[in-house]
């Protein structure tokens, strides 16, 4: 039977792979961690991002490299993947914070609710991950954080450094913008 882990558990293994990597700082120990943890982190980034591959790619190794300066000092608090997906998180931060600084001029359309197109005239079938890619950077982020990766509105609040009740107003509205664009179907 296969065994299904949670973003609170953590494979068998993942502590072991952390303490060999450790006591080598071994090229192949490093892989047989990457590995393990990649897969999810990047799906977790893709969606952050918005689907772009190589936002996505430049972040997972960023927190790669935060990850391996600051493992020494992790103490096993918390689950290594939801440490991962913090140092992650804070990746996209500071790409979307970056981007800001980069568009100033922000229009009154921009502010707006976004309203996700549907394609249905062309014929195409609903792509849920293209209309999550749609969303602004906050709702996105929060629906992501939310509603697949499994994080309380606590837990959201002090990764993005948000208020709680900002956090539960970004997913009611995320959640609006795509049922609209299911509606819309």
């Amino acid at each position: 039977m296969m065994k299904i882990f949670s973003k609170r558990s953590h494979p068998p293994d993942e502590r072991r792979l952390v303490e060999n990597f450790l006591a080598t700082r071994g090229e192949g120990e490093f892989r047989a961690l990457y590995r393990c943890c990649t897969p999810a982190l990047y799906g977790l980034v893709m969606r952050m991002v918005g689907g772009e591959a190589q936002d996505a790619e430049e972040i997972v190794q960023d927190t790669w490299i935060r990850a391996v300066e600051r493992l020494p000092n992790f103490r096993w608090q918390s689950a290594f993947r939801t440490w991962l997906s913090a140092i992650a998180i804070n990746c996209c931060r500071e790409l979307y914070r970056s981007r800001q600084k980069q568009q100033r001029n922000v229009s009154a359309d921009e502010l707006a609710l976004p309203v996700l197109q549907n394609s249905v005239e062309t014929g195409e079938q609903i792509d849920l991950e293209k209309a999550i890619s749609a969303l602004s950077e906050g709702y996105r982020q929060v629906l992501v954080m939310h509603d697949v990766e499994g994080y309380t509105h606590r837990e959201i609040s002090e990764f993005l450094d948000i208020n709680i009740g900002t956090s539960k107003s970004q997913l009611f509205h995320a959640r609006q913008a795509i049922r609209k664009y299911l509606q819309a179907e």
